[in-house]
């Protein structure tokens, strides 16, 4: 029986996207819990296999030639799970390239601008004193979150996934959907985009991947202290090279 791939994981929309893959994949892994909130992400064993101090990584023990192999960047797990398990990464070059596409554009786009959208309306206000670069901030990335589920709308108006078949591209993006209201978006405005949301939310994997994350989520959180979860916003917002030095010597 293979050896399961350790997933070192907090249940974020870059999070999900792992375990859904996995699920999908029918590859054997095990969650482990990154407290992102607590700044687990600054413990020097998670910073030996992810240098971002972010989560996702992984590591599978049965690695190339065999041997364990560590990565981080969630785009770069997908690309790694789907040339293992031979699944959602089609072989094909002109339809690799298609996947390849769809997968850098929500690295670079769907998940930074909703995050930031997201950023500004629920954390900013609470830690800058400033209402109108707020303002401002709020409407700039949420103006971007909607005309990017335009790009996605138009491209599933003629196909029924992002990059041909289901594929990892899909299950990048599809949790950065999760949060559509979070975002100031509407799905209705988006007829096709609906479409494929409720289409991949049906599936089971899928869900499973979801479910994974939400147990690991609970039973972590319950295991903090109040005093730690006041201090989830300074430990995630606001670090600098010197903060992280900083966080990874005091761990």
């Amino acid at each position: 029986m293979s050896q399961p791939i350790e997933v070192f994981f907090w249940p974020t929309p870059n999070g999900l996207k792992i375990s859904i893959a996995l699920e999908e994949m029918e590859l054997p892994y095990v969650l482990k819990a990154v407290n992102i909130n607590r700044g687990d992400q600054f413990r020097p064993e998670f910073l030996a296999i992810s240098p971002n101090n972010r989560m996702p990584a992984i590591v599978d023990p049965e690695g190339p030639g065999g041997t364990p192999i560590s990565i981080f960047e969630s785009g770069a797990i997908l690309l790694y799970l789907g040339r293992k398990s031979g699944k959602l990464y089609p072989t094909d070059e002109r339809a690799r390239t298609e996947v390849e596409q769809w997968l850098v554009w929500q690295v670079s786009n769907l998940g930074p601008m909703s995050g930031q959208a997201s950023h500004f309306k629920n954390y900013a206000p609470k830690l800058v004193d400033n209402d109108a670069a707020i303002a401002y901030a709020r409407h700039r990335y949420v103006c971007e979150v909607n005309r990017l589920y335009g790009v996605m709308d138009h491209r599933l108006a003629e196909h029924e996934y992002l990059a041909g078949d289901y594929s990892i591209a899909d299950i990048a993006c599809w949790p950065w959907l999760r949060g559509y209201a979070t975002y100031e978006q509407k799905l209705e405005d988006f007829r096709n985009l609906q479409r494929w949301y409720e289409q991949l939310k049906a599936r089971p994997a899928l869900r499973r991947g979801v479910e994974a994350g939400q147990v690991l989520k609970a039973k972590t959180l319950a295991e903090q202290t109040p005093e730690e979860l006041k201090q989830s916003a300074k430990i995630l917002f606001g670090q600098t090279a010197a903060s992280v030095e900083a966080a990874t010597k005091q761990r």
